[in-house]
């Protein structure tokens, strides 16, 4: 938190809103003193007002009105609303609600308000056992901040309990993060939407402060109307230029993954301090810490699926700069406070100008200079493409999932919903999320209920917000490519009325990094990214609610039907790999056999394959869409192993197959069980052999073929089932 005064600048206000009132100027300047000085027990005794930071502090103590604050990350945001805080409670007021989107921005601002001597906590999913004793200290008046996240809002037994109490009491809401509220934003999070319903539950004159460093001039003026009440008064909106004096910022591009992973493992060691290498995959990500530890540094990979309490201890080593760098996804977010951190390096360009700005904000909050650098790959536009597909539903999907919940008079629990709507359950969470914002449905205790209240489809909005992210695609190459100023781009990109030429960045002084790579580090590079091979877990649970669809499959599958764990050459997901597969299995791509490479690739996953027992034949499963390729594959595979060819399974319509694709577990099991078959020529040849199934595949998506097939097998004889693909999806 970095509220150390430097230079007055005049505040902000959104055009329809006039300035404040006058006040007293004698309470006025007691106000003021009583808020330096408790700027000065948060940040020290050096620590004065920014100009802007007492002008929202004024409008909420003073005024008790709404204001959103829009400045770059480091400039003081939390200071404001401490300080408001401990004015505010020493005038009788009830506690500060802070809404944050992230338990490790959480972590640090208990922290920070310890410090000041402000009594914090925290609700949230990871401290479940503590709920009712921070309740207790609530109504006794113990507990100056609550922090709880947006998810939380709409927790049926916290919203219907201890919302409405909480909203009622609440001296103070705080919305951290507030870009997240509109759908414009960069990082829009539907359980964000819900602040609306908190907001119309307070009590006339609470004060109100959103707070965000990565706001366009469209989301400020959304994120403002949504804060206002109703009642005639606008939101007070104070933005400030957004320029980063400590920040390098410069572009490498390179030919390819290995010349990118090279240079990385070449300049780490020259970048100051410790920083993050950002990527934008989890398979990326543990791919690229794997490889610079074999370099020699001390790197940890930090993504979405990494072990909470690992993730805790990374974010503790990197504070502490115990470690060179986390290798992190965007799971590394809002909020992380690292005052030193020295580097910011991308591994691949986010979708948008904003998102990377606030991404390379973290880096030189405290320090005089902090680099960021840019490594853009070929593949970063397939991967935005990936994210874009996960938009809103077409119409006829969200009316069939309104229409499930409406015929079903009772609470749906979302594996229930998913056997009915073809979708896949983070997407279709998502959008019953959306709907609960719209008013559509609503989440109770055992699922979700249609409310009954008309609703539309805004296409027109859902297909401008598409463009919208299409325009910041476009703008993030624009960024890539430009010659002009860097920072001076991205500031514009933010709508920063101060925009100008920074004099720091590559296009101003000159890069200070060489896009020249050594031979020998290319070479270590590629060796790393052509080792194949990666686990796939067998499925272990059926789905819920199969009944549901005529499919007399529940609970666990016993371990006499369960393939072993099989093996892919890569995931799709992967740079290394996963280039060649996304090419040899890409949509539009003809049917045709694997060339040498990849299949050398394949007999080397097999080489280096575990088993208990080598296979004894191979076993393919049919396909309407590369049926060449997989024949070719298990003949090829047959010949080099010198394993029996077994043949394959069949679809029982081999016209149709299994028909068009379904996009979630329940709907594709239901799917491949009705269409797979064993042909009794390759059930006899099965028993024959004296040794496991070799199970091949172009590749596997939600793992219900490979398992419907292993069953199959198994009940025909097979004494296991390996399962071999070329590309997992994740």
């Amino acid at each position: 938190m970095t509220s150390a005064h430097s230079g007055p600048h005049p505040p902000a206000h959104s055009a329809a809103d006039p300035a404040p009132a006058s006040a007293d100027p004698a309470a006025e300047a007691a106000l003021r003193e009583a808020a330096e000085e408790r700027l000065r027990a948060l940040a020290g005794e050096s620590a004065r007002l920014r100009e802007d930071q007492w002008s929202a502090v004024r409008a909420l103590v003073a005024e008790r009105r709404r204001a959103l604050v829009v400045q770059r990350t480091g400039w003081g945001k939390s200071a404001v609303y401490f300080v408001a805080t401990a004015l505010l409670r020493a005038r009788g007021a009830g506690p500060t609600v802070i809404v944050s989107p992230l338990l490790a921005l959480m972590r640090n601002q208990i922290a920070a308000a310890e410090r000041a001597g402000i009594r914090a906590r925290t609700i949230n999913s990871a401290n479940l056992d503590d709920w009712e004793a921070v309740y207790t200290e609530i109504t006794a008046g113990e507990v100056d901040v609550l922090l709880v996240s947006p998810e939380r809002l709409n927790n049926p037994d916290f919203r219907d309990r201890v919302l409405p109490r909480l909203a009622a009491g609440a001296g103070l809401l705080v919305v951290d993060e507030a870009h997240c509220i509109s759908d414009w934003g960069h990082d829009f999070r539907p359980d964000y939407r819900r602040i609306r319903t908190l907001l119309r539950g307070l009590p006339p004159h609470t004060p109100v402060l959103a707070t965000t460093a990565t706001a366009n001039g469209r989301v400020t003026h959304d994120v403002a109307e949504q804060l206002e009440t109703g009642d005639g008064a606008a939101t007070l909106v104070l933005r400030g230029e957004l320029d980063r004096a400590s920040l390098r910022l410069s572009v490498v591009e390179l030919p390819d993954t290995p010349a990118r992973w090279s240079w990385l493992a070449r300049h780490l060691a020259e970048l100051p301090g410790s920083g993050i290498v950002y990527a934008l995959t989890v398979a990326a990500a543990e791919d690229t810490a794997a490889f610079l530890a074999e370099r020699g540094y001390d790197v940890r990979a930090y993504t979405g699926q990494t072990d909470p309490d690992e993730r805790r201890r990374a974010e503790d080593d990197l504070l502490a700069n115990r470690t060179k760098a986390l290798v992190a996804t965007s799971a590394l977010g809002m909020g992380f406070d690292k005052p030193d951190l020295g580097f910011v390096v991308h591994l691949g360009a986010p979708q948008s100008p904003i998102s990377y700005y606030q991404q390379v904000g973290r880096a030189g909050r405290g320090l005089e200079r902090a680099e960021a650098v840019l490594l853009p790959g070929r593949e970063d536009r397939e991967i935005w493409s990936y994210f874009a597909s996960l938009a809103f539903p077409a119409e006829e999907t969200v009316r069939h999932a309104l229409a499930v919940l409406a015929e079903a008079g009772e609470p749906v629990s979302l594996p229930r919903l998913e056997t009915r709507v073809d979708l896949g359950r983070s997407r279709l969470e998502q959008m019953l999320k959306v709907l609960d914002v719209d008013g559509a449905v609503r989440r109770v205790r055992g699922g979700w209920v249609a409310t009954g209240q008309p609703w539309t489809y805004d296409a027109e909005r859902y297909a401008a917000v598409a463009a919208a992210r299409e325009r910041e695609q476009r703008a993030m190459l624009d960024y890539i490519a430009t010659g002009s100023c860097r920072m001076d781009f991205l500031r514009r990109q933010l709508d920063d009325p101060q925009a100008r030429p920074c004099g720091r960045c590559d296009n101003c002084a000159g890069s200070p990094f060489s896009a020249s790579v050594a031979p020998e580090d290319r070479d270590a590079a590629a060796r790393h990214l052509d080792r194949p091979g990666v686990a796939v877990a067998p499925r272990k649970q059926w789905p819920s609610g199969m009944s549901a669809l005529g499919v007399e499959l529940s609970g666990r599958i016993r371990p006499e039907q369960q393939a072993a764990e099989g093996r892919a050459l890569a995931r799709l997901t992967d740079i290394g790999w996963g280039t060649e597969l996304r090419r040899l299995l890409g949509p539009d791509s003809p049917d045709e056999p694997v060339d040498d490479r990849v299949f050398q690739g394949v007999v080397d996953v097999l080489a280096a394959w575990p088993w208990r027992r080598r296979p004894a034949g191979v076993v393919a499963l049919p396909s309407l869409t590369r049926p060449r390729l997989i024949a070719d594959l298990s003949r090829r595979l047959c010949e080099v192993g010198r394993l029996a060819p077994v043949g394959g399974l069949a679809y029982a319509d081999p016209e149709s197959g299994p028909g068009p694709r379904r996009r979630n577990s329940a709907q594709r099991l239901a799917q491949v069980q009705r269409a797979l078959a064993l042909p009794p020529q390759a059930a006899a040849a099965v028993q024959r052999l004296d040794g496991p199934v070799l199970l091949v595949d172009d590749h596997t998506d939600t793992g219900w073929t490979l398992a419907v097939a292993a069953r199959l097998l198994k009940e025909a004889g097979a004494e296991e089932v390996l399962p071999l693909v070329l590309a997992a999806k994740s």
